[in-house]
């Protein structure tokens, strides 16, 4: 079998349509602000945020401007947090914007913690951490064993 010569390395960028900019706009600059994102271009008619690792565009929508859970395409977008903690305050910070919350913080699956919101559209967003009581029981392993 032949070996792949180009290989993934990470997600560079998602873009999606929005049906009110401004809006939209407003919501995800609150939310990458928080997030630790910065604004990285903004031409008018589309705007990107990025963390230095990934980025994340809107721009408005040219056809439909609804969107429904369950429908082809998009599901969901995962940000992933560097602890459980960041979670919660992802949740205390929605909370606190009136941003819908839709799963709270919680335990989903063994070790994988998250909260589910919606942006203005009804498009669903996740901050979660996964894997952070494995390291730990790991780290805790090591050190019995010296």
């Amino acid at each position: 079998m032949a070996r792949n010569k180009s290989r993934v390395v990470g997600i560079d960028h998602i873009s999606i349509r929005v049906s009110d900019y401004e809006k939209s706009k407003a919501f995800y600059a609150k939310l990458f602000a928080f997030l630790g994102f910065e604004l990285s271009d903004d031409y008018g008619t589309t705007i990107g945020w990025t963390n230095g690792r990934t980025r994340y565009w809107i721009a408005p929508a040219e056809g439909c401007k609804t969107h429904r859970i369950g429908d082809v395409g998009f599901h969901h977008y995962a940000f992933e947090l560097r602890n459980r903690k960041d979670v919660d305050a992802l949740q205390v910070f929605l909370e606190k914007e009136r941003v819908r919350i839709v799963d709270p913080a919680a335990e989903y699956y063994d070790d994988y913690y998250a909260v589910f919101f919606l942006d203005p559209d009804g498009l669903k967003l996740e901050g979660m951490k996964y894997g952070e009581q494995l390291k730990r029981r790991r780290r805790k392993s090591l050190k019995n064993k010296k």
